[in-house]
């Protein structure tokens, strides 16, 4: 894997108002320590940055997936426990998942940063023990390419980013390009569990995106949010024809009180996917495309 670019100084000048690209230096970033860099992250939270750092945890797997895409790999000291592509970061520290972090193995290890996702209750305690964290939003398609843009310019690769987003979107759209010639009619109406709850992937999340361009219906409307708790009438009312769900809760899906009723429970229409491919799936990283061609071969097998 292509080695990170060495930041110069020549560099770190040039590339000042690069930075203002989704990051938005404050305006004190020339009060910043020589060799570093006062950014703002999604929380609008002023993080001060080494240039650049070269001891990362990531707290999310897309986190460290679009690291090691962007050629990281070699800068991350530790990962959340759900990180396992690509293969050489399975090696590496665990410190927690996405609700369960451990601060105390993080802060013996001595990052240059943490990167994590909005809603992970860990910001405020790192920061009170002084460990640099940078929080960034997941939840929606556009914030795929944001999340790409941000950690390029974090380690140094703009170039390499932009160049990462371009062929993420060249191969969503042609998946979707693909999938729409090969459909006829309506797409079918789809409900995508992200876990047992349940948790649907609504139509502002990255999944709920991605099937709108394959040509499905969402079965959840756009005021319920990017991935609602829903109650399980609700599904029952909607009677969607397809079901994304782990292969485990297919198993029992018409033991749901009423669930026996929905279309695609009674016609066997899940796309119960393997954990493997799910993870693909669920992951807003540099494999989306790679999961929303799994959910358009799914659809074609399944879909009435």
């Amino acid at each position: 894997m292509i080695r990170h670019c060495v930041w110069t100084v020549v560099e770190a000048l040039a590339k000042t108002a690069a930075l203002t690209l989704g990051l938005a230096l404050s305006a004190g970033a020339q009060t910043a320590p020589a060799g570093s860099a006062i950014l703002r992250d999604d929380l609008q939270h002023e993080a001060t940055l080494p240039r650049y750092p070269q001891r990362i945890v990531t707290l999310l797997p897309s986190f460290t997936e679009i690291v090691c895409a962007l050629g990281g790999c070699d800068r991350l000291v530790a990962t959340d426990r759900y990180s396992n592509w690509p293969s050489e970061v399975k090696a590496l520290p665990k410190v927690g998942g996405f609700e369960d972090a451990y601060v105390e193995p993080i802060v013996r290890l001595r990052p240059d940063l943490v990167l994590l996702s909005r809603s992970q209750w860990v910001t405020d305690r790192l920061r009170e023990l002084g460990i640099v964290s940078f929080v960034l939003n997941t939840e929606s398609y556009a914030d795929i390419g944001h999340t790409v843009r941000v950690i390029g310019e974090i380690l140094g690769v703009p170039d390499r980013a932009a160049q990462l987003n371009e062929t993420i979107e060249q191969a969503v759209r042609e998946v979707a390009e693909q999938a729409r010639a090969q459909r006829r009619g309506e797409g079918p109406r789809v409900y995508f569990e992200v876990d047992r709850g349940p948790y649907a992937a609504g139509p502002s999340s990255f999944i709920g995106e991605l099937l709108t361009r394959l040509g499905a219906r969402n079965i959840v409307t756009a005021e319920l949010g990017a991935f609602p708790k829903l109650n399980p009438e609700y599904v029952v009312r909607h009677n969607p024809d397809v079901i994304f769900v782990s292969p485990t809760e297919a198993k029992g899906l018409a033991d749901r009180p009423g669930w026996e009723q929905i279309r695609a429970v009674k016609e066997h229409r899940f796309c119960s996917l393997s954990p493997q491919v799910r993870d693909i799936i669920v992951r807003p990283g540099p494999r989306v495309a790679e999961g929303m061609r799994s959910m358009a071969d799914c659809l074609a097998r399944v879909a009435p």
